[in-house]
């Protein structure tokens, strides 16, 4: 499921946004001033950012510098009041994607979000296929050259996660925070047997591996002729 982050102080629109964005099919978390977004950034993984500019303690154009300093790739949108040229162009050398001016006409952004997603090849996948190795998302199952791999649920959902964005480095942290219940006593380490169970059962895929990024995480490399 595609996870989107909203920042916006306003809480009716930022509620607003975010049930109509859930009722579409999305993720969703609410935050509502740049600090806590990045916080929500730090313990998570999000496929896009949704932001206003003028916001209190650290603004739009703050928030989206930060993000591009340690990641060059999720789409971010800005949504705002200000439909001044000068504060467009600064949204757009801050490193973000899209401009919508408020009022927000929710289906507009809906629309938006859908062509970023398929621009940045992040979509709600129902299949993922690599060379031979095959994840079917409805049947939660894993298959080379169509034989099925004995993945647990949380195998599988590592798994995906890490193909859906390929070359990309995952914390521990964030793996951990995605895939296991926040209440839980397990440490980061119990990410790495995961991944050894994961690579013992991936032994005679050929198409891609899962590499270890030394005192980050992991991240899924593709073998040249699978991409």
């Amino acid at each position: 499921m595609v996870k989107i982050l909203v920042v916006e102080d306003d809480e009716n629109l930022n509620k607003s946004i975010c049930i109509f964005l859930t009722q579409k099919g999305f993720d969703v978390q609410a935050c509502y001033n740049g600090d806590e977004a990045f916080d929500a950034l730090y313990k998570n993984t999000f496929d896009l950012v949704i932001s206003d500019i003028m916001m209190p303690k650290v603004d739009g154009y703050e928030l989206a510098q930060n993000i591009r300093m340690q990641n060059k790739t999720i789409p971010i949108i800005f949504m705002t009041a200000k439909d001044d040229f000068s504060s467009k162009e600064k949204g757009f050398e801050s490193g973000i994607d899209d401009y919508l001016v408020k009022p927000i006409d929710l289906q507009e952004l809906y629309l938006r979000i859908n062509a970023i997603l398929r621009r940045a090849n992040i979509n709600d996948k129902k299949k993922l296929t690599v060379g031979n190795f095959t994840m079917d998302v409805e049947e939660h199952m894993a298959y080379i050259n169509d034989e099925a791999i004995n993945f647990t649920t949380r195998e599988f959902d590592i798994v995906f996660k890490l193909l859906s964005f390929p070359k990309k480095t995952f914390s521990r942290t964030q793996l951990m925070n995605e895939f296991w219940n926040p209440d839980s006593f397990t440490g980061t380490r119990t990410v790495d047997v995961y991944i050894t169970k994961i690579r013992e059962k991936l032994a005679n895929c050929k198409d891609f591996e899962i590499v270890t990024v030394h005192g980050l995480g992991y991240k899924a490399v593709i073998a040249e002729k699978s991409e």
